[in-house]
């Protein structure tokens, strides 16, 4: 492999030639060598729109002269093109703050920019220098929790919540289809008291409705940016007007609509606003694992279970048995709503960790929540095409247990009375009768009178 030298306030360093990032990056590849995981992508292009914002802000603010300005845009481009994923291999595990993956984004584009002007990279005598240059009026401390902020934002608003969305009509779709087809309910996993299958498809979609909305709260604190707090907040090094003038560029850039921390001391030492968007993610969660048991128990058997919903058959579901299908979009979305609660664990552990001015756990906030919501976004498309879209209703099974139900006789107790009709309930099971044939033997109801009191389809209507 053929090495070039460059330089850092440390000394020198042997850099792969071929490759355009520098000394810094090159020191932490070395010295950060911890798991597999990589920066997330969408960190790093975050990180670019900042650098591009940045460097058009600069030169409104007339720190920056034009030609640099068009150099680095033309770099930070050529990373959200997805031209230099190779470029970046520095962990998650690194430090907290984030200084390595930010100074990787400042020399890639540094380096990039040499090779646009002169063909070649040179040493720190260069024109467009990673750090008086692409990080001109910013500091790892304000550009990193920017950039997880508008990653947040963009994978909430551009995907998560349109995916959710699209999981709330399906299941609204199928409340309506599902609107006369009286059954059982269920309490404690015993049988209750009738419902329809529409209403209890209804609440599966309110629950998704509750999500998005639990997400959407959040988001406001997350929009508001910290950059041009610089160091700790107070906004050293950076011109006058630039704040103002950075992040109406990143709306520019994003489509999106930030603002400035009204309080950037908050904004870098904690992350209660990324601890919160998690809380909602860990809502929604925790919403999905309970429509995903649900539709697993509804459609267990098919024979010797309750077996009241059939479920598409997309895959054979048993490496041994014949025949066999599982619940298996309901089981994928199940565990990916277990690791979304592990990940939010992690957040808040992490979210704790602001001492003094700056958290020290960016890296590992960022990386789970880009986590979460990816997940997330990926299980409930999936969920919603091959589960619900396609999920039927086992009408004669629904009809079977209806018929089969004790709970049939609360509809008695404002004509007898609990005791009474508890005491037709007991009957009936002890003596494997209907709860018609129960009450007519204990003389308590005339078949006329419990044909005209006893209706599920009535009870469903309250």
């Amino acid at each position: 492999m053929e090495f070039r030298i460059e330089k850092d306030s440390l000394g020198e360093v042997k850099v792969p030639a071929e490759q355009l990032w520098g000394a810094q990056t090159e020191r932490a590849r070395n010295n950060f060598a911890i798991g597999y995981q990589p920066m997330p992508m969408e960190i790093i292009n975050s990180i670019a729109v900042v650098k591009k914002a940045a460097a058009y802000a600069n030169c409104d603010c007339g720190v920056l002269p034009e030609e640099k300005r068009d150099l680095i845009s033309q770099c930070c481009d050529e990373i959200l093109e997805g031209k230099w994923e190779g470029e970046f291999p520095l962990p998650v595990w690194q430090t907290g703050s984030g200084t390595q993956t930010n100074m990787n984004v400042n020399e890639v584009v540094s380096n990039r920019a040499e090779l646009l002007k002169y063909g070649k990279i040179e040493g720190l005598a260069r024109f467009i220098h990673p750090n008086d240059d692409v990080n001109k009026s910013q500091s790892t401390n304000d550009v990193f929790p920017t950039a997880l902020r508008m990653t947040a934002t963009l994978w909430a608003v551009g995907y998560l919540v349109p995916a959710l969305q699209k999981l709330e009509t399906a299941l609204t779709a199928k409340s309506q289809e599902f609107a006369d087809i009286v059954k059982i309910g269920r309490t404690h996993l015993m049988d209750a008291t009738p419902l329809t299958l529409g209403q209890e498809f209804s609440g599966y979609a309110a629950q998704v409705r509750h999500c998005i909305e639990a997400i959407e709260a959040a988001l406001p604190h997350v929009r508001e940016l910290p950059i041009g707090g610089t160091a700790v907040g107070t906004g050293l090094n950076t011109p006058a007007g630039y704040v103002e003038k950075v992040v109406a560029y990143i709306n520019l850039f994003t489509g999106l609509d930030f603002v400035a921390a009204p309080n950037r001391f908050e904004a870098m030492m904690s992350h209660d606003s990324l601890v919160e968007l998690s809380g909602a993610l860990k809502r929604t969660a925790v919403s999905l694992m309970k429509v995903a048991n649900d539709f697993r128990l509804l459609g267990s058997g098919p024979r010797s279970g309750i077996g009241e919903l059939v479920l598409p058959t997309n895959e054979p579901g048993s490496s041994i048995m014949p025949g066999k299908v599982n619940p298996t979009q309901c089981e994928a979305l199940a565990m990916v709503c277990s690791q979304v609660i592990g990940n939010d664990a992690a957040i808040t552990v992490g979210g704790m960790q602001g001492h003094l001015e700056l958290n020290v756990f960016m890296p590992l906030i960022g990386r789970n929540l880009v986590e979460s919501m990816s997940l997330l976004h990926d299980a409930v498309l999936s969920f919603e095409e091959h589960c619900v879209v396609g999920v039927r209703a086992n009408v004669a099974r629904i009809n079977q247990h209806v018929s089969n139900s004790l709970m049939l006789v609360t509809a008695l107790n404002p004509h007898i009375g609990y005791a009474n009709a508890a005491k037709i309930a007991q009957y009936a099971h002890q003596n494997g009768m209907t709860l018609k044939e129960a009450a007519v033997a204990l003389e308590l109801v005339s078949p006329d009178d419990f044909d005209a009191w006893v209706n599920a389809s009535q009870m469903c209507c309250r």
